[in-house]
């Protein structure tokens, strides 16, 4: 019964919100309805969300941990970001439709060859403006650890783009969060089913640390490695603060 008013609060908001999406399309560049959207799918998962520190608006590139497919909830309801995406979801059937409607890059990363057009294709997202997002572990781990980043994508950012910033965001769902977290071997389906069937709420933050500036950090591994390292460590000191024996690595 959780599950299935979880499911139907999420399309009911759907259903509304994108009629509106299309018709202020008729008349703006770019549609709030989204993030919207995804802030009330947020919700309405059981997302009980408190969120530190102050997104950018625009020019940034966010990069963020990643735990579950609810961080893409979180950080597009939170920041209004588009977000990186691997290419294969756009071939999933209604999920490549939801994901455009966002103005999802998708990219192939899993091929080596193809890195100089995924920076091309990420770039080209940044310099409209759009806040863009970005999952730099490119998987998730159900251990208390962020995986090294893959610097492949930041060459975007290089040479820097006038103005643009990339902003560190850290989310924690605290001791959840090994519970909730989409591993490999796991479908979407049965993942969501067990996240959404959860009884109360989940509580999460979403930390927005300072931004870094491109031109001042080194070329993309140097970037990379910064934004790991500045996320591992609010990631600690919550985890200290809370009196947690969490213990996030550090390599």
């Amino acid at each position: 019964m959780r599950l299935i008013l979880r499911v139907a609060a999420i399309v009911a908001g759907l259903i509304a919100m994108v009629p509106l999406h299309y018709l202020s399309r008729l008349f703006l560049r770019r549609s709030a309805w989204p993030r919207r959207f995804l802030g009330w799918a947020a919700f309405a998962a059981g997302l009980d969300v408190k969120t530190a520190g102050k997104p950018l608006v625009r020019d940034v590139l966010f990069v963020a941990n990643h735990k579950s497919w609810l961080d893409i909830l979180l950080l597009g309801g939170s920041a209004g970001a588009a977000f990186v995406s691997k290419e294969e979801v756009a071939r999933w059937p209604v999920i490549s439709w939801l994901a455009r409607l966002n103005n999802t890059v998708f990219v192939a990363r899993a091929e080596r060859k193809a890195v100089k057009g995924q920076a091309g294709a990420l770039r080209n997202a940044l310099a409209t403006g759009q806040p863009v997002a970005l999952f730099p572990e490119g998987t998730v781990s159900a251990a208390d650890e962020v995986l090294p980043f893959r610097a492949s994508l930041f060459e975007s950012l290089y040479p820097p783009l006038p103005r643009t910033r990339v902003q560190p965001v850290a989310i924690d769902y605290g001791e959840v969060g090994a519970d909730i977290a989409w591993v490999e071997g796991e479908t979407i389906v049965s993942n969501a089913t067990r996240v959404l069937s959860r009884r109360g709420s989940m509580p999460v933050t979403i930390s927005f640390l300072e931004p870094v500036d491109p031109h001042l950090a080194g070329g993309r591994k140097f970037l990379a490695a910064r934004c790991r390292a500045e996320i591992v460590e609010a990631l600690q000191a919550r985890a200290s603060g809370e009196g947690s024996s969490r213990l996030y690595g550090t390599r």
